[in-house]
């Protein structure tokens, strides 16, 4: 039978996983107290940081319909749950990997897909989504001017052609009848 708080820390990162928007994990191996509270606050409010065990990750993944993130769960483990744009806490992590290098991504799920650490450096090179969204507002945008434009122009060519026609009538020299 499973003891009271092993069954209650499962029952705990379930919960986690299944809030989340994404989760990212990592090796913290050789980081220092103080390094693993500078990576939380540059995480952000909207990213929970949490050493986990791996036996219990694993079971919790799996109850919450996670499968998978078994290959990432070997040696000291930290998962940041992230409630909110996974691509920011996705950068947050790269940038202090780079700046730490104790600090290594080993992979995450997001989106109903698990991703390798090539994959979670790739999230980490999305632009904000406020710009992604900008971009396709002024394709759309530009779309729909050239569709207008389109629409224009026949009745725009019809009036020139109707004025050609009125200026070429009004220079004839007029006939007596």
């Amino acid at each position: 039978m499973a003891r009271p708080d092993k069954a209650a820390a499962v029952k705990e990162i379930k919960q986690q996983f299944e809030n989340s928007d994404a989760v990212l994990l990592t090796e913290y191996r050789g980081l220092t107290v103080a390094q693993m509270h500078e990576l939380r606050v540059s995480l952000g409010e909207n990213v929970s940081y949490a050493v986990v065990k791996n036996t219990l990750t694993a079971i919790a993944a799996k109850e919450a319909g996670i499968n998978d993130l078994d290959e990432f769960l070997n040696g000291p483990t930290a998962i940041a749950f992230v409630n909110g744009e996974p691509p920011e806490a996705a950068k947050a992590l790269r940038n202090f990997a780079k700046a730490n290098s104790q600090l290594v991504l080993k992979g995450g799920y997001w989106d109903g897909a698990v991703l390798s650490a090539e994959n979670v450096n790739k999230l980490a090179d999305l632009e904000p989504r406020e710009v992604l969204l900008a971009k396709a507002a002024g394709a759309m945008k530009a779309s729909l001017h050239q569709a207008a434009y389109l629409f224009t122009a026949p009745m725009v060519k019809a009036v020139r052609t109707v004025d050609a026609l009125r200026e070429k009538q009004d220079d004839a020299p007029a006939s007596d009848a």
